[in-house]
């Protein structure tokens, strides 16, 4: 065991104006399984690239151990490889029995090696990748978000094959993952950064204590301080209203004052003041016990959503339904039943490549009154006339230009939309930048926020939730409970589809 020490790390993208990270410390040790938790754009990624010395950075990273990245890269080319042909290219040092061993570990048959790469699965080619960073020892593994396109099943394999290994650290927003992974997480928090032993579950638990405390603490600062601020004004006016009597009185009315009176007004009025500057002091005091005590509370904000309510009961039924690509040997699905009422969450599950995403372009054609080009359909799908559908693609690769863009093409409320994003974290900076320059997790964001102020009948979400960090996932989820929407939505998220959904259909 070996310790990695990072001590005053400052980066900032070239042409940027905001750094990454400034003056950044924390240490780890590389036996760990530390899970990665933090928000879009806290620089995750970044940190990892860092780590790797792909980029230039000011402070220190001080390490003994060799790091290796996941995911490797492929390019055109390497799509045109077979996957034992690649393990030269990735890790020249791994020997090819270990990779079989590790395949062995991730339950997978050797023969997938054989195979070119652009053949393979999202699943397989992780699995594959998964191997090749385990091949060899004496390393820490950094693994970037390994689960995202990832259907149930194969998540599964990947948490149960992660749960056996160490010395690594996961960048991950799925809380089963996570959960079922580590032992230690490390989490860039709003203003600081924080080491902890536990899963995020535990790490969870232990912030909501600390947050309800600190907000505790913050409350009990601020009525001290209002109660110090008006005994000071009180003793300020006394003073003042004091001090105006020493010269000048009526004879008549104060028949007992004389010219001897003003020293003791004088010292009754020096008191008043002592008083008031003690209050000032306490004030002080008060405030600055209370700075920082919600710097990093994570504020899950309340977001909004107004369905619209549709006079039908039914807004989508499909009987012995089958799908198939025209040319295809086999459909993708057959004999689905599915019927959707008002109010309804029906999540579709199932395997990669069985039709999930083809189901909603089904449903979407249908709604519109055509067919999906290329797409045969056997059995009956009915979809009502005049339904408003708010639709995220689980594709972001369309966004480009500027968010005044895309709400001029898509007639949204300009302002309420940016309101949306901030309350989705988004940083005002980001604002005036192209949306092809945004991360994934930005763009999802983006997408979402367009959804959630289109007032629709129904929604119909397709993986919405890749990239997309815990903290946002876990508004989106109080959302839906909240306003109850009627929705069709495909996501492999197990925490989210558990909360959420009312129903599922697995394909």
């Amino acid at each position: 065991m070996s310790q990695i020490k990072v001590t005053d790390l400052t980066f900032a993208y070239e042409g940027s104006i905001e750094e990454v990270f400034e003056d950044l410390s924390f240490q780890i040790d590389t036996d760990w399984k530390l899970g990665f938790i933090a928000r879009n754009g806290k620089g995750k990624t970044t940190l990892l690239r860092l780590l790797m010395g792909w980029e230039v950075y000011q402070g220190s990273i001080i390490a003994s151990t060799r790091f290796d990245y996941f995911p490797y890269p492929v390019t055109q080319e390497d799509l045109e490889l077979d996957g034992s042909q690649l393990i030269e290219k990735w890790k020249p040092q791994a020997e090819y029995w270990q990779v079989l061993i590790q395949l062995a570990q991730i339950h997978m048959d050797p023969e997938f090696l054989q195979r070119p790469f652009k053949t393979l699965s999202h699943g397989e080619r992780t699995r594959i990748m998964l191997a090749v960073l385990f091949a060899t020892e004496n390393e820490f593994l950094l693994i970037d978000e390994p689960t995202n396109h990832l259907d149930v099943d194969a998540r599964r394999i990947v948490r149960e094959y992660l749960s056996t290994k160490k010395g690594f650290i996961l960048v991950s927003h799925d809380r089963d993952l996570l959960d079922g992974v580590c032992d230690h997480v490390l989490v860039m928090n709003r203003e600081s950064v924080q080491v902890q032993a536990g899963n995020f579950s535990s790490w969870w638990e232990n912030k909501e204590k600390s947050d309800a405390f600190a907000m505790a603490e913050n409350e009990k600062h601020l009525k001290q301080i209002g109660k110090l601020k008006a005994a000071a004004d009180r003793s300020s006016r006394w003073a003042e209203k004091n001090e105006n009597t020493k010269i000048g009185f009526d004879p008549v009315k104060e028949p007992e004052r004389n010219i001897s009176t003003r020293s003791y007004i004088g010292a009754k009025t020096k008191k008043m003041q002592s008083r008031v500057k003690n209050y000032e002091k306490r004030i002080d005091r008060e405030i600055s016990e209370k700075e920082g005590l919600l710097q990093d509370i994570e504020q899950v904000k309340d977001l909004k959503l107004n369905p619209l309510k549709y006079h039908k009961e039914v807004l989508i039924f499909a009987r012995e339904l089958s799908l198939r690509y025209e040319g295809a040997d086999r459909p993708l699905f057959e004999d689905l039943g599915l019927t959707l009422r008002r109010g309804d969450r029906v999540a579709v599950t199932g395997a990669n490549g069985c039709g999930k995403s083809t189901l909603i372009k089904a449903v979407l054609a249908a709604a519109n009154g055509r067919k999906e080009a290329g797409l045969a359909v056997s059995g009956t799908l009915e979809v009502p006339s005049g339904l408003v559908i708010s639709y995220v693609n689980q594709d972001t690769s369309f966004l480009k230009g500027s968010l005044h863009d895309l709400c001029e093409e898509r007639k949204l409320d300009e302002s309420l939309f940016l309101a949306v994003l901030r309350n989705l974290d988004f940083e005002r900076a980001q604002f005036v930048k192209k949306m092809e320059d945004f991360s994934e997790g930005q763009k999802k964001k983006v997408l979402i926020a367009g959804s959630l102020i289109t007032p629709a009948h129904l929604y119909i979400w397709d993986e919405p939730l890749n990239f997309i960090d815990v903290f946002s996932r876990m508004q989106i989820e109080k959302l839906i409970l909240g306003a109850q929407p009627t929705m069709l939505f495909v996501e492999h998220d197990v925490r989210f589809c558990e909360k959420v959904a009312t129903t599922s259909v697995r394909l």
